[in-house]
């Protein structure tokens, strides 16, 4: 399935601040060259996904950001942890592109751990694509999961 979202001046702007990101370059009103995206903003993609699995979604509990805010104890978990994530540029994400993104499965892989037993790593690669087709940004994120639950002791 393929995502497509505008990248706009202030959808740049709100994401530099959410990550805590002061650098001028990533406002309109001090970016004298333009306005660039700041590195990790590809994730952005997922607030242009209706099937976010992070989002809460009209009429069913939601984990949310407190104890119990919707009467949901614990976060749902597809059992894993995100490893490792990569950005790699081929050009600056700039306002007026129009992105489209799409996922694919990369490599993956197995070791062993005394503690978790087997654990399996799978790539996933996010392909972004400007307006004209052009391939600008390649996303790679790391998932792990693991055989057992790990002893805490």
């Amino acid at each position: 399935m393929a995502i497509t979202f505008p990248v706009e001046a202030s959808h740049i702007l709100m994401f530099a601040r959410a990550v805590g990101d002061p650098n001028p370059v990533y406002n309109p009103a001090s970016a004298p060259g333009g306005v660039i995206a700041p590195p990790t903003f590809g994730q952005a993609v997922a607030q242009f996904d209706p099937e976010y699995h992070l989002r809460p979604k009209p009429g069913q509990p939601w984990f949310g950001s407190g104890k119990t805010p919707s009467g949901v104890d614990k976060a749902p978990s597809a059992g894993g942890l995100h490893a490792e994530q990569h950005f790699e540029y081929l050009r600056p994400l700039r306002p007026g592109d129009v992105l489209t993104v799409e996922i694919k499965p990369g490599a993956t892989w197995e070791k062993e751990s005394k503690r978790a037993g087997k654990l399996t790593f799978r790539e996933r690669i996010a392909e972004y694509r400007d307006q004209t087709g052009e391939l600008v940004l390649i996303a790679r994120g790391v998932g792990v999961t693991t055989e057992r639950p790990v002893d805490q002791g």
